[in-house]
């Protein structure tokens, strides 16, 4: 098809929506009736010079009991769908009454088959159809369809001398006309286009980056095409092109194979209706989705490989709803995301309020590692997945698993703008597992933000495109693989650090004074709730805990109940909110009350043998306090005695570090880097190691690159200010991010003193000139 017939029927069919469903319909709810009505038509028309045949089919099938009857019916209509109605929709053109052609548009609705019944369904056709029929329209929509001056029929439509009146319409113009309508309507509706429609221009860079560097290496055969957020897929259909275009340019013959997942009902009924279209049956049925298929809980491909994938996942959307289907965190066993990565369990599992690197995720796992050109991955993100995310956690262990099975070829940085509903920075990420030998071990960083060209009017957020110019100059820079302005090159290491954690030791005092050991009567409660209780209730009450019980409830009803607040809040949000129910449930459990009671009654006794004086070293208190305990008889747990001896001490820096672990003499050697420090115990030289101060712990982020490691870059950088801390190496995690900022940052140049000074006297010049007009004004 030509352009000017290409233009000619998309404006005819867009002329449709204001001709029929004006002031009907609002106007970007008319999709909701012409699409759905632009796919029926040319189903339809596909299927006249078949129906009779299809009817004779269906007649024996139903005679001879049959009913597994789709193959044989797609045998007779020729095609991968059919209709059973004895209705046409130019049987449909006039009735009596409304009522009778909206009973026998739906009976012709009925008849068509499982895979078009998909579409309809999704694209909740039959929700419209009430309104089309009480307002009198439907007769008139479908007459607008059937206008003999536009052909959506494969077939000609001739003229009396047989000469060529309106050409067929084959597969892929139809297609074309039908994705033209489709972008139309997402600009129309320009609030909800870049969620389902992907700028071509950004669809056509990744395509190329995709399939260009290794076109001259594409063989003759089949290759299998995946998009894991297709929307209507567009994305699909231009790889799809791109391919088919450059194994032409090197004499190869391909087929293609294309394979996608959408979660939105509408686009998904758009992207399965295109394929039908486009007479690509099979691939349509590749085509999965709907509300209740998630790419993430409901993988439609689980045991499938991929050789080529592209996808455009939703930004900062939250998957909570996917990650409670499959388990939680903690139940999640999926495959895709829970990996084995050099001998360990990694978990990809990221934060639930984004889940857009689980689709790389789960591209990655779909790798087909056993062909020649293994597969490529082109995959569009926002900033957040080149840095969000702390060593260890899910965002960062996917940059990892990716960077350190070196399947990173590149991530280049796109204009803003360029998207339909969002303004912030996007960038493409170019995945490989089998890169060529000059990019083994190696990523590349491509600066492309100032190439684009502005649109002259904006579409939504989009205010600039990526000319053909702009995408070969990307290309350019890529093939070129060299260090410049806008290219940086990186050892797939240069990406990760170490997360190490710094320990100092805990520094006591003690003393068994009154307050302290009264205040153990709490100590099952919070900090936050346990000083204002204590300041309130004194210690009147303690001896009837029936009282303490109402005088707690009175309390903490006036705090109000709340939601519970964050289990992690302080005072200010627990006295807001109210108190979480476990806690509340903790706090007033008889048992909790006996423990705390046995813990002031043997403190008690403590102050009596041990005394009341403050003991400036921990240790020897905390020796004192086990010697009289053993002589009293009294015997406590662990968790009770750290209890009880934190509810008697406080932090002081300048009290000798609390010993946590003594080795015995010839079992350990000294190494102060790793907590393990020598020291004088009774007269002996030991090998100590001293419990760790929470509120001074620290953390050190160390390049994995640094030379030296971890120690040479603790000596430099932390001992030199705290020559007691040390490293917890069992607290070492391993994470990954990506600075653009860092390597493509441009400082702006700092004017010079005359210049400030200039302006300062251009400043002062103007202002004089105003104040003397002032003057004259007021007659002075």
């Amino acid at each position: 098809m030509d352009q000017a017939a290409h233009n000619k029927m998309v404006s005819f069919i867009w002329s449709i929506a204001d001709d029929v469903l004006r002031d009907l319909f609002v106007r970007g709810k008319y999709r909701d009736v012409i699409l759905p009505m632009f796919v029926l038509r040319r189903l339809d028309a596909v299927l006249e010079p078949t129906k009779k045949q299809v009817l004779e089919t269906k007649a024996m099938l139903d005679q001879a009991g049959i009913t597994e009857q789709h193959a044989a019916l797609c045998k007779a209509s020729d095609e991968a769908f059919y209709n059973t109605s004895k209705f046409s929709l130019r049987d449909l053109k006039s009735r009596g009454s409304q009522q009778q052609l909206k009973a026998d548009f739906e009976d012709y609705l009925d008849g068509f088959s499982q895979n078009v019944q998909d579409i309809l369904t999704n694209f909740e056709f039959r929700n419209v159809l009430a309104r089309l029929s009480k307002s009198d329209a439907l007769g008139t929509l479908i007459e607008k369809f059937l206008d003999p001056e536009i052909n959506l029929s494969p077939k000609p439509v001739l003229n009396g001398d047989g000469s060529v009146k309106h050409p067929g319409m084959d597969n892929h113009s139809m297609g074309t006309v039908f994705e033209e309508l489709v972008r139309r309507f997402n600009e129309e509706n320009n609030e909800e286009a870049g969620e389902h429609w992907t700028p071509r221009d950004a669809v056509r860079l990744m395509t190329t980056l995709m399939f260009r560097p290794i076109a001259d290496r594409v063989k003759a055969g089949s290759y299998l095409l995946y998009d894991c957020a297709c929307g209507t897929g567009g994305m699909l259909t231009v790889a799809e092109e791109t391919l088919q275009k450059l194994a032409a340019t090197h004499n190869q013959k391909v087929v293609t194979h294309l394979y996608g997942q959408e979660i939105n009902p509408e686009t998904y009924a758009i992207c399965k209706a295109d394929m039908l279209l486009k007479g690509e049956g099979e691939n349509a049925d590749h085509i999965v989705g709907g509300a209740e298929r998630s790419t993430l809980s409901h993988d439609a491909f689980p045991a499938q490989e991929f050789d080529f994938m592209l996808a455009n996942p939703p930004y900062g959307k939250s998957w909570k709803k996917d990650l409670e289907a499959m388990g939680g965190k903690d139940g999640m066993r999926d495959p895709r995301f829970k990996v084995m990565h050099r001998g360990k369990e990694l978990s990809l599992v990221t934060r639930s309020s984004d889940g857009q690197l689980l689709f790389l995720a789960n591209m990655a796992s779909k790798m087909n590692h056993k062909s020649a050109l293994g597969s490529r991955i082109a995959e569009v993100h926002n900033g957040s997945s080149l840095f969000t995310g702390d060593a260890g956690s899910g965002e960062s262990n996917i940059r990892r698993w990716l960077f350190e099975n070196d399947w990173v070829e590149a991530i280049i940085a796109l204009p803003l703008k360029l998207f339909y509903n969002t303004g912030i920075a996007t960038y493409v990420w170019v995945l490989s597992n089998k890169k060529t030998a000059s990019r083994k071990g190696k990523v590349q960083l491509i600066d492309a933000t100032q190439w684009f060209k502005p649109l002259r009017k904006n579409l939504g957020e989009k205010s600039c495109e990526l000319s053909d110019e702009d995408v070969q100059k990307v290309m350019a820079a890529y093939d070129a693989f060299a260090e410049t302005a806008q290219s940086k090159i990186f050892a797939n290491e240069a990406f990760g650090y170490r997360k190490v954690t710094v320990e100092r030791p805990l520094r006591l005092r003690s003393q068994l004074t009154t307050k302290a050991i009264e205040s153990l009567r709490f100590a099952s409660g919070d900090e936050d709730v346990r000083s204002p209780l204590f300041d309130e209730l004194g210690d009147a009450l303690f001896d009837d805990f029936g009282k303490v019980k109402a005088a707690l409830e009175k309390r903490l009803a006036e705090w109000g109940a709340g939601d519970g607040g964050d289990e992690d809040e302080g005072d200010e949000e627990t006295t807001k909110k109210g108190l979480p129910e476990k806690k509340k449930k903790k706090l007033l459990d008889p048992k909790t009350w006996e423990r705390d009671g046995r813990l002031v009654d043997a403190a008690t006794k403590l102050k009596k043998a041990v005394g009341d004086g403050i003991f400036t070293d921990h240790n020897e208190f905390r020796r004192k306090v086990g010697d009289a305990l053993d002589r009293a008889g009294i015997k406590f747990g662990a968790a009770d005695l750290k209890q009880l001896l934190r509810a008697v001490s406080w932090r002081d820096d300048s009290a000798p570090p609390v010993i946590a672990k003594v080795h015995k003499p010839g079992k350990a050697t000294p190494d102060p880097l790793h907590g393990r420090f020598e020291s004088t115990i009774d007269g002996k030289r030991s090998v100590v190691e001293y419990e760790p101060d929470s509120d001074l712990r620290d953390s050190e982020q160390v390049p994995l690159l640094e030379e030296g490691g971890i120690e040479a870059f603790i000596q430099r950088e932390v001992l030199p200010y705290t020559p007691d801390a040390w490293v917890d190496e069992s607290k070492t995690q391993v994470g990954y991010e990506v600075s653009f900022t860092r390597h493509f940052y441009k400082p702006q140049r700092l004017r010079t003193l005359d210049e400030i000074a200039a302006d300062i006297v251009a400043t002062e010049n103007e202002a004089e000139g105003l104040l003397e007009g002032l003057v004259k004004r007021g007659g002075v």
